[in-house]
């Protein structure tokens, strides 16, 4: 086979229907349309509207409330955490924060996130020391149980004030 051999297979490109070339072709004068009107022009777009009906989204009462100043956090599982000291992407002695948890590929770096908050799926084998913007309970308690110790930024904060 050559390069100037090389076809699609048949009927990959339909081809192009001409429209608007006289009644003879079955596409002629409305070119397939319908007749007059707002659809028999082109850019409209009638998503949503109800033929002067007060639309459906406009009746439904609007529900609930978004926190513009909600803070996301990235998530950092134990099992994760376990697994990136033992492939040596993190120290295993010696403290780990938010930084080197981001440099390691551990957890994604986002302008989104606020830091990060560490969860309790998982299991962790090892004694750490690790600072990060938040934990959970279980979190904290498994880290305790393995003998390492975290520290929450937050909570340093909130016992000061």
């Amino acid at each position: 086979m050559k390069l100037n051999e090389i076809r699609d297979n048949e009927g990959a490109r339909p081809k192009f229907k001409r429209v608007g070339r006289g009644i003879g072709s079955g596409k002629g004068k409305t070119s397939g349309r319908g007749v007059k009107g707002q659809k028999a022009r082109t850019g409209v777009r009638l998503n949503g509207f109800e033929g002067g009906q007060l639309p459906i989204y406009r009746r439904l009462p609007k529900r609930g409330f978004t926190n513009i100043f909600r803070k996301v956090y990235a998530p950092l599982n134990l099992g994760s955490l376990d697994k990136a000291i033992a492939d040596g992407r993190l120290p295993a002695e010696g403290a780990i924060d938010e930084a080197m948890l981001q440099a390691a590929g551990v957890v994604r770096s986002s302008p989104k996130f606020a830091g990060v908050r560490l969860l309790g799926t998982g299991e962790i084998t090892r004694a750490v020391t690790i600072t990060v913007s938040g934990a959970s309970a279980a979190a904290l308690a498994a880290i305790e149980a393995a003998g390492g110790k975290v520290t929450v930024l937050g909570a340093e904060a909130a016992a000061e004030g």
